[in-house]
């Protein structure tokens, strides 16, 4: 069964908020040093950060700053995962595809093409068969509750560690 309720968000204000407890807690300063995806304190971040209200199949969590009035996430989905309709009504979004593809009425969008959300503008989107990575900023926040994260991994960080060995 699904977790997905597009209603079931935070306000952008809750969204910074958030963002805020999950670099105190992790004691990271962002304007300390140059901060990369491959930085322990970034998957540790990344994990605090999950959000668990997404579609069955989809794994997203919350990128650990705000730029401005937008705030930035990434989703990974397995293949064929159909996003029913809905709408960001709080503020316009850009999803930009990285790897995989979706399908958007009709249309095929493979890795390095973007789409464009107005606020409150219904929409639905398919995961081609290959699964989906993508990256989108949104001018509202979809981070659903304002707890962090403390159960599950999107990151496993000793993967990532082995990984890093070799």
């Amino acid at each position: 069964m699904s977790k997905f309720n597009p209603k079931e968000h935070l306000t952008f204000e809750q969204g910074a908020e958030k963002i805020t407890q999950a670099l105190s807690k992790a004691q990271v300063d962002f304007g300390s040093r140059i901060f990369t995806s491959r930085d322990k304190e970034s998957i540790q971040l990344a994990n605090m950060l999950q959000v668990q209200e997404v579609p069955e199949g989809f794994k997203k969590w919350q990128l650990p700053i705000t730029m401005g009035p937008s705030q930035l996430f990434i989703s990974v989905s397995k293949p064929d995962v159909k996003v029913p309709m809905h709408s960001h009504d709080e503020g316009d979004g850009i999803r930009f595809i990285m790897s995989g593809s979706v399908y958007y009425n009709g249309q095929e969008l493979t890795a390095g093409d973007w789409m464009f959300i107005p606020a409150g503008q219904p929409y639905e989107i398919e995961v081609g068969p290959m699964g989906a990575l993508m990256c989108y900023c949104y001018a509202c926040c979809c981070a659903g509750r304002m707890e962090l994260n403390h159960k599950d991994w999107v990151i496993n960080p000793q993967l990532h560690a082995q990984a890093r060995l070799k």
